[in-house]
């Protein structure tokens, strides 16, 4: 996208305020539940053959037993937990597909035989390929404060608002386009926060624990920082010698590696965000907990 004038007073350096997308921005809530059904019809018809009512009441099965005990069931990718089920709408929704898909032999048959050559494992493929197709159809559903967020954030000299993306971010621009914003946006966009890595050996420095590549929260949870992509991405990001800031839904896939690199980070309180989530963030000294998208740009 096209760059902005540069209205930074001499020296000063820019806060780079990236912000995620999905459930940051967007209201994800409203979003999950027409997002499983696009999914779940895209399995039926093109990946396992199998009748819609059969899939839908294993779907609501597993999401049911999933909730129940969250602490048990994941995201997983290369053997590691990106993210436990609760933290997201969106997230419910791919962990709910991942756990019905292995657990049924021959939907996981099915999916292997639709994903021969997956770049993690059939399943997570399969899951990506649902999520990326589908929320690219659904219409924005921006939050009420989106728009009054970036434009503040626009119009500040000292401050450039960046949107987080999974994405290759053709779709979050197309979105972003809706808004009639007063400036453009920039997207860091393929950032992969799901891509774990157990062969990366880099540490993190932790306030209270040393070199860490495993935050420990509780003993029951605790969020693996092995995601290099997202790292090298925020890397870059920083670059040009401008501050970062990150603003998220989501504690595990977007949140815990910019606290453990010593960004400041910002937890928005969701409908869907569970209490765990809120209680690491805000024990952590470069963390805070938004009650609405709009405090933010008081909070910076």
């Amino acid at each position: 996208m096209a760059r902005r004038e540069d209205r930074r007073a001499p020296g000063r350096l820019t806060l780079k305020v990236i912000l995620d997308f999905d459930g940051t921005l967007t209201a994800e809530e409203t979003q999950a539940r027409p997002l499983a059904e696009r999914s779940l019809q895209t399995l039926a018809r093109e990946v396992l053959d199998a009748p819609l009512a059969e899939l839908a009441a294993a779907y609501e099965a597993t999401r049911e037993r999933l909730l129940a005990h969250s602490e048990r069931y994941w995201w997983e990718v290369n053997g590691l937990v990106a993210s436990y089920c609760d933290e997201g709408a969106f997230i419910l929704n791919t962990t709910t597909l991942q756990v019905m898909l292995r657990e049924e032999p021959a939907y996981a048959a099915a999916v292997a035989a639709r994903f021969p050559r997956a770049e993690y494992d059939p399943v997570v493929d399969c899951t990506n390929h649902l999520f990326h197709r589908h929320t690219a159809e659904l219409p924005p559903a921006f939050r009420p404060a989106a728009r009054r967020v970036l434009e503040a954030l626009i119009r500040r000299p000292e401050t450039e608002p960046v949107v987080l993306t999974n994405s290759l971010g053709d779709k979050v621009a197309r979105h972003l386009g809706t808004l009639g914003l007063p400036g453009p946006v920039s997207i860091l966009g393929d950032t992969r926060q799901y891509a774990m890595d157990p062969g990366w050996h880099h540490r993190f420095p932790h306030p209270a624990l040393g070199p860490i590549q495993v935050w420990p929260l509780s003993a029951e949870r605790s969020v693996d920082l092995r995601r290099p992509i997202y790292y090298h991405a925020l890397q870059a990001a920083m670059a040009d010698g401008s501050r970062l800031a990150v603003v998220a839904d989501t504690l595990s896939l977007p949140g815990a590696l910019p606290l453990l690199m010593g960004i400041p980070f910002y937890l928005l309180r969701t409908p869907y965000t569970p209490a765990w989530c809120a209680a690491a963030v805000a024990s952590h000294p470069l963390g805070r907990v938004l009650e609405d998208l709009g405090e933010l740009p008081g909070a910076l």
